[in-house]
């Protein structure tokens, strides 16, 4: 399976974001993608198996109970796959940080004029 059609799926999605936060149990993934999307606890254990087999999570066991974490391989591969793509975007991110730092500074060159010249009443 291709990594991004493994990240097609909003449920899988919406796992590796709470796997991003640390490492989580298997019950308390299912807790929180039961709760959010209404599916039950063997369907959240598939989308937790496609992650596995796909790299792009990992899982270890602490007694009876199964830790997941994210797997930085799946990542990786869809990081490299998108890299091919990054001229259309990183021009334009570039430009909006650029109006961002000039938006930052004038409002910075404002507050100072204010202090130094504050508008009488």
């Amino acid at each position: 399976m291709h990594a991004l059609d493994v990240l097609g799926d909003p449920v899988r999605r919406r796992i590796l974001e709470l796997l991003a936060d640390g490492e989580l149990s298997a019950g308390d993934v299912a807790a929180t993608i039961g709760t959010e999307f209404g599916i039950s606890q063997p369907a959240v254990s598939q989308h937790l198996k496609v992650l596995r087999d796909n790299g792009f999570a990992s899982v270890r066991a602490e007694g009876t109970r199964r830790l997941y974490a994210v797997d930085a391989r799946g990542v990786t591969e869809a990081r490299e796959w998108l890299s091919a793509f990054e001229r259309f975007w990183l021009p334009k991110l570039a430009a909006l940080d650029t109006e961002l730092a000039r938006g930052r500074r004038q409002r910075r060159l404002a507050s100072e004029t204010q202090k130094t010249h504050p508008k009488e009443t």
